[in-house]
C-alpha cells in the first residue's frame, strides 16, 4: 500500500471519527445542556420517552460512526 492510499485511508477515518463526534454533540449534549438549563421549556415540549429514544438513537449513531472509524483504520496493516 502507498503512501497516499495510506493517508486516504487515516483521512477516512478520521473523518468518520469527527462525525461521530458531531451526532454525540447535536444529538445528545444539546438536548440534555437544554433540558438541565430548561432552555425553550422543553418540560412541556417533549416527552422524556421520546427525549430517552432520541438520544438512544444518537447514541447509536455516534458510536456506528466511530466503529466504523476504526475498522477502516484496521486495513492500514
Amino acid at each position: 500500500m502507498s503512501i497516499v492510499n495510506n493517508e486516504r485511508t487515516k483521512l477516512l477515518a478520521n473523518a468518520l471519527d469527527r462525525a461521530s463526534t458531531a451526532c454525540f454533540t447535536v444529538g445528545i449534549a444539546t438536548p440534555v445542556a437544554g433540558y438541565l438549563y430548561n432552555v425553550d421549556n422543553i418540560d412541556n415540549t417533549i416527552s422524556h420517552g421520546r427525549l430517552l429514544l432520541g438520544l438512544i438513537g444518537w447514541l447509536m449513531a455516534s458510536a456506528a460512526l466511530h466503529y466504523l472509524g476504526t475498522r477502516v483504520l484496521k486495513g492500514l496493516r
